[in-house]
């Protein structure tokens, strides 16, 4: 790409992102629109607008963005957004203070170096004059490389400096969202996984009550048994289905009324494959038969799951918070696959079908899934270095003859040299994501946070090796591939050399992501056009209604790991090509401003993990550090600097700096500390609402959980009427 190609392509992104935000100011005015650019707002009863004010000045958002603090986010969108920022303000601190050394430091010794390479960048022959400001300006043994391994060291240390600082800032966040005062279900009960045989005799709840109540006499409160409840859902999920047609179809006869005649026309409906085949009948009156068929069926299923599928798990309650963090981090037998404890999920996030699976079911599959992502990860790279390489022009015009003519249009080739190779990646990545999530559910996590931090963990790599390494080492192999073919051994200094060179690809990455990303994110037209649409011709109740414009949280699976590639990309390019730090601190800085506004008034968080996903990202902000260390150790190697040793403690250091975080601090967020477990509350817990939140919606019933209950168990205690025991529930 020569130099106008990449400033049509910055020009061209920053326009787009103008557009958008000033299409947001107008739009997100309107009335009608507040529920797609004030949801959370709303959500929580709130006017959508400031002080109940509306303003025609485009950078109202940012000011308001600015003028949050932290325990405004915390309070509206919870802990694990808030840490989330603090990701982002880490990241763009890193940036910063790097960029304040690197770039008055390392432009000016790359750019009055007068070493031209013999390997270059573009398709004329001539040395790319972004790439004078890169280290592969650098005539190999020069001694201006120091000020290079200078540069490296002081990025890995402002790295280190703040992820200890920001480590230390989510321990205290966590900490302080779990000692308040307020009630929270979670924190009164354990998840019990890998209950071994009951004694004949003896039900299976009846067996985990006697084993806690020996183990905690004072403060076991009762314990729900998980059951394998696929069929009892199944007839739910049918019964749901009918309710809703049938309170859309009263809608549209009710409608009927007031636009036509005044007696109105009765909805209709063919019954057989999608509603376009079958005997044609009266929506109302087959819901209502359907309702009244699958009502009894319901209720004559949950006796059955309830007592004859109990399963080898449970959930237990206890009436002190203290006591069941406590209960959470002991080990309770003498096998670590009999009586495992830990941290109830949150009553929202638990995945019921995963409950169940035993211990060594759950190792097997954590291992298949590895092996199943290793598999993916490694094939996955050859379509990437394959898009990487035949995106080009060059390429294209030799596999597309017929191309040439519109190719050949100065205007039409500035356009496709700056957006094909990225457009075609990020339309290859985001393909990606439900497979991994899919991946990791296999594996028998517990709760949907866990889960999403697991693909997110596989995202990443996924991302880091196939993008990264993909697009550097595929483009390069392709690229020379002829003189690769004439003399082999000169495929290691190809490599390096064209490193600098990849970095105006990446350069372009990023900008496309920081303006053309951000800004669809801000404006939310996706979103809108969905929202108008479903309005109009489908949503007929208020239930509707609600559902097509419910935002949904802020998606951390893909959002982290995209951030994470950016991470990567700017730290191994940092010292190799400084221009590109700037970028990362647009994409970073405009995401913490965008996304500041979404999360105070778009996004509502589906779950929360009191900040568990950090760990995850600072072992991510490393993996990245490590590899930008290993980057730089390898192209000092080929730049033929014998200094080069010189960098390999870096790695060392990263390793011990991981090592030492993760001693002092991971603990506390894999365990609730019993010195916050232990502060008193605000008010007396309610231990049966507790107790009831936990039931999944196809075991709960229009009349009594009690009367259900009493009819499915004879064992029951009429000391602890309710539903004693829990479903796997999809």
């Amino acid at each position: 790409m020569d130099f106008s190609a990449f400033l049509t392509s910055l020009g061209t992104s920053f326009a787009i992102f103008v557009i958008l935000m000033l299409l947001f100011t107008w739009l997100s005015r309107k009335p009608g629109n507040n529920v797609v650019y004030y949801p959370n707002r709303m959500w929580r009863g709130l006017d959508p607008y400031e002080n109940g004010a509306r303003t025609r000045n485009p950078f109202a958002w940012i000011r308001e963005a600015l003028s949050s603090s932290e325990e405004d986010v915390i309070a509206i969108s919870g802990v694990d957004t808030a840490v989330y920022f603090v990701f982002l303000t880490t990241v763009l601190g890193i940036l910063v203070f790097s960029g304040l050394v690197l770039l008055p430091l390392l432009l000016p010794v790359a750019a009055t170096d007068n070493y031209v390479p013999k390997t270059n960048s573009t398709s004329n022959n001539t040395f790319n004059d972004l790439d004078k400001l890169s280290m592969g300006h650098i005539k190999p043994k020069s001694l201006r490389l120091w000020a290079f391994v200078i540069a490296t060291y002081w990025v890995s240390f402002v790295t280190y400096f703040l992820l200890w600082k920001a480590y230390n800032h989510v321990s205290g966040l966590r900490a302080a969202a779990l000692i308040t005062p307020q009630v929270r279900a979670e924190q009164f009960s354990v998840l019990v996984r890998d209950i071994p045989p009951s004694p004949e005799g003896q039900t299976r709840k009846e067996q985990v009550d006697t084993y806690f109540k020996t183990i905690y006499p004072e403060s076991f409160y009762r314990s729900m048994v998980v059951t394998e409840n696929k069929q009892v859902n199944k007839i739910w999920v049918e019964l749901e289905g009918y309710k809703k047609k049938l309170a859309h179809a009263e809608a549209v006869y009710a409608l009927s009324k007031k636009t036509g005649k005044p007696e109105g026309t009765r909805p209709m409906n063919k019954i057989g494959f999608l509603g376009l085949i079958g005997k044609k009948v009266d929506t109302i009156e087959y819901c209502n038969e359907k309702i009244n068929e699958l009502t009894p069926k319901l209720e004559a299923e949950q006796k059955v799951t309830l007592r004859e599928k109990q399963q080898a798990s449970a959930l237990v309650f206890f009436t002190s918070r203290f006591t069941a963090a406590a209960a959470a981090q002991s080990l309770h037998a003498r096998m670590v696959d009999t009586w495992t404890v830990m941290d109830a999920p949150e009553p929202r996030q638990i995945i019921w079908t995963n409950l169940s699976k035993s211990f060594c079911e759950r190792q097997i599959r954590q291992y298949v899934v590895y092996i199943i992502v290793f598999l993916t990860i490694v094939f996955f790279m050859i379509p990437i270095a394959f898009i990487s390489a035949f995106t080009t022009l060059e390429n294209l015009k030799k596999l597309l003859p017929f191309l040439k003519p519109i190719i050949n249009q100065d205007a039409i080739r500035t356009a496709l040299e700056a957006f094909l190779p990225q457009i075609a990646l990020i339309v290859f990545l985001a393909l990606l994501p439900k497979y991994l999530l899919f991946l990791s559910k296999a594996e028998g996590i517990p709760s949907e946070s866990h889960t999403i931090r697991a693909a997110s963990g596989k995202y990443f790599y996924f991302i880091v090796l196939n993008v990264f390494l993909g697009v550097t080492v595929g483009g390069t192999l392709f690229s020379t591939l002829k003189t690769i073919e004439k003399e082999p051994r000169k495929i290691v200094s190809l490599l390096g050399s064209s490193l600098p060179a990849n970095a105006t690809f990446f350069l372009t990455y990023v900008a496309l992501h920081s303006f053309v990303g951000y800004g669809l994110e801000l404006s939310r037209i996706v979103a809108l056009i969905i929202y108008h649409l479903k309005r109009k011709y489908l949503c007929k109740t208020e239930a509707e209604l609600k559902e097509a414009w419910t935002p949904g949280d802020l998606g951390y699976a893909t959002r982290i790991p995209k951030d994470l590639l950016i991470v990567t990309l700017v730290l191994c390019y940092s010292v190799i090509a400084p221009v590109i730090i700037p970028f990362g601190v647009i994409y970073f800085g405009l995401g913490w401003l965008v996304l500041r506004n979404q999360a105070l008034k778009v996004y509502v968080p589906s779950y929360e993990s009191y900040g568990r996903l950090w760990p995850h990202v600072h072992t991510r902000i490393l993996a990245a550090l490590i590899l930008y260390q290993v980057t730089m150790i390898g192209y000092f190697i080929v730049k033929l600097f014998w200094f080069a040793p010189v960098l390999i403690p870096l790695p060392i250091l990263s390793f011990i700096f991981a090592y030492i975080c993760s001693k002092k601090f991971y603990r506390s967020f894999q365990y609730t500390a019993l010195e916050v477990a232990c502060r008193e509350l605000k008010e007396t817990p309610n231990m049966e609402l507790i107790y009831r939140s936990f039931i999944p919606p196809s075991l709960s019933a229009d009349k009594s959980n009690d009367d259900h209950f009493e009819e499915a168990s004879p064992h029951a205690s009429l000391t602890t009427r309710g539903l004693d025991t829990l479903a796997d529930v999809p």
